[in-house]
């Protein structure tokens, strides 16, 4: 696996010159501009988010992941979901939408209402898989996800660290299939929006959903502290969590089981050896 050429980073001008073609007529006196792994993102607070991809790979993912949010926004849930607010349009290497914006703000790391979690887990795993959503998101369910982490991963880790986590990732394999069901796959963070008043307000960034077991989620919710985690769900979706996370931390499995190629193994194997050395 190789590294793709990436488009050279754009400067700020230019992405609000993309907002600013998306959405004509919108003031942008109050822009701000961040970004995430795959897209820099324009902010316009209280009217819309700007998403500019950052890769060939995620420009090419756009319109799916945007069909995505529609089949995500049409299941009812009971926090605001954002939505496409401008076709998928091209801007040379890039590719852009305007979705709409949501209010609230994370909540601080380690701290959670284990009652809100387990409401928050729920609604999210019990979203009717319908036809159209099981042809837009991956399924990694017998894909080679763990061969291919056994393969890739382990054989570049430190020695120390080789036959544990070739231990763990057999662990997280062997675990006793259950029905696949929605995972958000990114759920924790900045991705939650809460009120002031700890009230779940919507959730953002569906990039990384996909159809697997929804203890994906449980643990990355762990954000809020594991303690609130056991709180918020029956033990053995917490066990799994456990599980699932103990090999490379739960985000990075998700850079597999979300579909995306890994074709940067060396960073990838980076980031996993720095949280080993912190967390693990």
């Amino acid at each position: 696996m190789t590294m793709t050429p990436q488009p050279a980073e754009p400067t700020a001008e230019k992405l609000l010159e993309i907002a600013d073609a998306l959405l004509p007529g919108r003031s942008l006196d109050d822009a701000r501009i961040t970004a995430g792994n795959l897209h820099h993102v324009v902010l316009l607070p209280g009217t819309a988010a700007v998403r500019v991809s950052k890769r060939p790979s995620s420009a090419q993912e756009m319109p799916r992941r945007i069909e995505v949010l529609r089949e995500v926004a049409r299941a009812g849930l009971p926090f605001e979901v954002p939505e496409p607010l401008t076709p998928v349009t091209r801007f040379d290497e890039r590719a852009a939408v305007a979705v709409s914006w949501v209010d609230g703000e994370e909540q601080p790391e380690g701290q959670g209402d284990p009652d809100k979690i387990r409401k928050l887990l729920r609604a999210v795993r019990e979203v009717a898989v319908t036809p159209r959503l099981r042809e837009l998101l991956y399924a990694p369910r017998d894909k080679g996800w763990a061969e291919l982490l056994a393969e890739q991963v382990i054989p570049r880790l430190p020695d120390r660290w080789r036959d544990e986590c070739r231990r763990r990732l057999e662990a997280a394999r062997d675990l006793d299939p259950v029905p696949d069901a929605l995972v958000h796959g990114d759920l924790c963070g900045s991705n939650v929006h809460w009120s002031r008043d700890g009230q779940l307000v919507g959730v953002l960034d569906w990039d990384q959903a996909h159809l697997f077991d929804p203890a994906i989620d449980a643990a990355l919710m762990a954000w809020h502290g594991w303690d609130n985690v056991r709180k918020a769900v029956d033990p053995e979706t917490y066990r799994r969590a456990r599980i699932y996370d103990a090999p490379f931390e739960v985000g990075h499995l998700v850079g597999i089981l979300d579909g995306r190629p890994l074709t940067n193994v060396e960073g990838y194997v980076r980031s996993i050896v720095a949280w080993l050395e912190k967390d693990a």
